[in-house]
């Protein structure tokens, strides 16, 4: 059955209102569209773990720069309802951006220190237009759980963040990254990619399985970590952006992974025009 679409504020609190009222518990999977497999994983998850599944699609405005790539976001809109439907989606709310920003909006939400630093740094004001949208969600429906990818490791863990600091009351899921059987993180920016640079992007899962397995044989020095990285991201000729190695909770960047620790190791890198992140976990 296809999804019901929810186009304003006061039909989503109508339908969280009978929700309610009927004892569902909602899980909800806040998304920009342009569904893949990720997605769906997330979708899936989130009946099992709820009466209820709805999802967001939105291009969010907020938390794109103004040198970055909004107009061609893509967009298969029929198609992510599709999809929504095969993983028992029961409703999506697909706003329009004047729906979520109005006339006079001037409520802005900044997580302060989760932020610092990777995408933070090289994306300026991405994370407070992340933040905004996500808090703005929590708050709308109500979830009892909310699911999103590793893949975007440092967001997960500003919606983390925000979830605990202002009592927002979801049980926050962090679902491991899906990738294509080459190893390829799956993305909605892979379109992006011609023939050879999607080839060329293997390079990011390559680097930090390295750093994976170069932590497993016993080396903890982060610089060594990051440089297998590096030699892989090198030898596909892509641009780095960034690779660290940083605490798993705290994003605090690390020397040394030390014996029982849980660190991620993130990367960034252009492949042609596009950007592309990975991570994966360091256990120490």
């Amino acid at each position: 059955m296809a999804p019901r679409v929810l186009r304003t504020v006061p039909e989503v609190k109508a339908w969280v209102e009978t929700l309610q009222q009927e004892g569902r518990r909602l899980a909800l999977v806040p998304t920009m569209g342009f569904l893949h497999e990720g997605h769906v994983s997330l979708m899936r998850e989130g009946g099992r773990r709820a009466d209820v599944v709805a999802a967001s699609i939105f291009v969010n405005p907020t938390q794109f720069g103004p040198r970055e790539d909004l107009a061609r976001y893509p967009r298969d809109f029929e198609g992510d309802l599709g999809r929504c439907a095969s993983a028992g989606v029961e409703a999506v709310f697909a706003p329009e951006p004047s729906v979520m920003y109005p006339p006079g909006y001037q409520t802005y939400v900044d997580v302060t220190d989760v932020s610092q630093g990777l995408c933070g740094e090289r994306r300026p004001g991405h994370f407070r237009g992340v933040a905004t949208i996500v808090t703005q969600l929590l708050a709308l429906f109500r979830p009892k759980v909310a699911l999103f990818g590793e893949k975007d490791y440092q967001q997960l863990q500003v919606i983390r963040t925000l979830n605990r600091d202002l009592h927002l009351g979801a049980d926050i899921v962090g679902m491991p990254t899906v990738r294509e059987a080459d190893g390829l993180a799956m993305s909605s920016r892979n379109a992006y990619l011609s023939a050879d640079e999607r080839q060329r992007a293997l390079a990011l899962s390559k680097g930090v399985r390295a750093a994976q397995a170069l932590l497993s044989s016993g080396t903890r020095d982060t610089g060594v970590l990051v440089d297998a990285v590096r030699r892989e991201l090198k030898a596909a000729d892509l641009r780095e952006d960034y690779v660290e190695v940083r605490d798993a909770e705290t994003l605090s960047p690390l020397g040394t992974v030390a014996p029982g620790q849980t660190a991620r190791v993130l990367v960034a890198a252009f492949c042609g025009a596009t950007r592309l992140i990975d991570n994966m976990p360091l256990d120490g």
